[in-house]
């Protein structure tokens, strides 16, 4: 009973709280001006809910299933593509394929339900069904690799992932597949977060968060299930949860496939952010970057990699910024220049790592009524005190 309400109240706040969060997006959007600060902030805000959709997805499978997967880079790239192909207008198709004929695929998603829907209608639906379509091509690949490579285990997945991602990389820039994918040029002329509008609202640093809602929503609940209950298990201990009649192939497929289907999605919204696409940034270092956010956040806490990667994107696109600039305070510092930044950001994360090393929710979620309760004790504490 008194677990039931705790959830409630945790449930209530967080509801309270993502309602006054939207209100804010749509705020700095159309009220707000638009000064240096909101400028820096606002792209800062769609960034982090991005790699949150990704690092969510690869805690599912590295923290929740055990599996040591580094292919996440090559599943969002997936996800980017399939979106941007489905999303070029008809006309645009000439200027964006011109070495390559006008491309094979234009047809065009967004534009086609614009003609239902309206301009901004066509815009938002369309997106959604595009990314949806990126995170199903991930989910395909996936099964289709998952087959041979989910039967290996620690270290040994982790480089079968790691070299189909790059397999892949080199694939989409080659020309033979040009017409579909461009080669080695740049898609562009999508769908972009600036065309997503409600009537004459711009929701275009709100909509990234919608989505990463939903799919944060959707982890944590298959997580609380019996699938959830099966993965820990595996990551736990394979022998016993064999014994105990949980399939582990199929279990880690699903899994496998899951994160993939995520990192997909997330890789459609990352193509929407960058207006533009291409296969040579989907590199390892990608992955990297986003198994360290996992890690500073805590393995096995889907709270702690929404945290970590606000606070990940923002230390380095724009707290750090000025040990870059040469000065501090109007003062002029010698060692304060270009790539400095780099390396306090790199000591800060070995600080994190030395003397975190669980990371900053190690395996625990954020407890609202937790916090309430901390308050409280500490109010009653100095009121005694007193």
């Amino acid at each position: 009973m008194l677990n039931e309400k705790k959830n409630k109240t945790n449930l209530y706040i967080a509801l309270g709280l993502l309602v006054i969060l939207y209100v804010f997006l749509i705020l700095l959007d159309n009220v707000l001006p638009q000064n240096n600060f909101v400028l820096m902030l606002v792209p800062v805000l769609k960034k982090s809910a991005i790699y949150s959709v990704v690092c969510v997805s690869m805690n599912l499978l590295n923290g929740f299933t055990g599996l040591f997967s580094l292919g996440q880079a090559g599943f969002m790239m997936l996800g980017g593509y399939a979106y941007a192909i489905f999303s070029i207008p008809h006309e645009q198709h000439a200027a964006v394929y011109q070495y390559f004929d006008g491309g094979a695929i234009q047809f065009s998603i967004p534009e086609a339900l614009q003609n239902v829907l309206g301009d901004f209608g066509g815009a938002f639906v369309g997106s959604i069904i595009c990314i949806i379509i990126g995170g199903l091509v991930a989910a395909g690949v996936a099964a289709l690799i998952g087959i041979p490579v989910l039967r290996l285990k620690s270290d040994y997945l982790a480089i079968a992932t790691l070299g189909f991602a790059e397999i892949l990389r080199a694939v989409f820039q080659w020309d033979g597949l040009g017409r579909v994918t461009n080669g080695s040029n740049l898609l562009r002329k999508y769908t972009s977060f600036s065309a997503m509008k409600i009537g004459n609202f711009k929701i275009g640093t709100l909509f990234p968060f919608l989505i990463a809602t939903i799919c944060v929503i959707i982890i944590v609940l298959l997580i609380n299930s019996s699938y959830g209950r099966a993965f820990k298990a595996i990551r736990d201990d394979e022998i016993a949860a064999e014994a105990m009649g949980i399939n582990l192939f199929k279990h880690k497929m699903l899994a496998f496939v899951i994160s993939s289907f995520f990192s997909g999605v997330g890789g459609a919204l990352l193509a929407m952010y960058q207006t533009t696409i291409q296969a040579a940034p989907f590199k390892s270092a990608m992955t990297y970057e986003i198994l360290l956010i996992v890690v500073i956040g805590g393995i096995g806490s889907i709270s702690g990699s929404c945290i970590a990667a606000f606070l990940y994107i923002a230390c380095n696109e724009w707290w750090l910024r000025f040990l870059d600039s040469g000065q501090f305070f109007g003062l002029s510092v010698p060692f304060f220049r270009d790539g400095f930044r780099k390396v306090v950001f790199s000591i800060v994360i070995m600080v994190i790592v030395l003397f975190f090393s669980r990371g900053i929710m190690g395996d625990k979620e954020l407890s609202f009524t937790g916090l309430i309760n901390k308050i409280k004790a500490r109010k009653e504490k100095k009121g005694e005190v007193a």
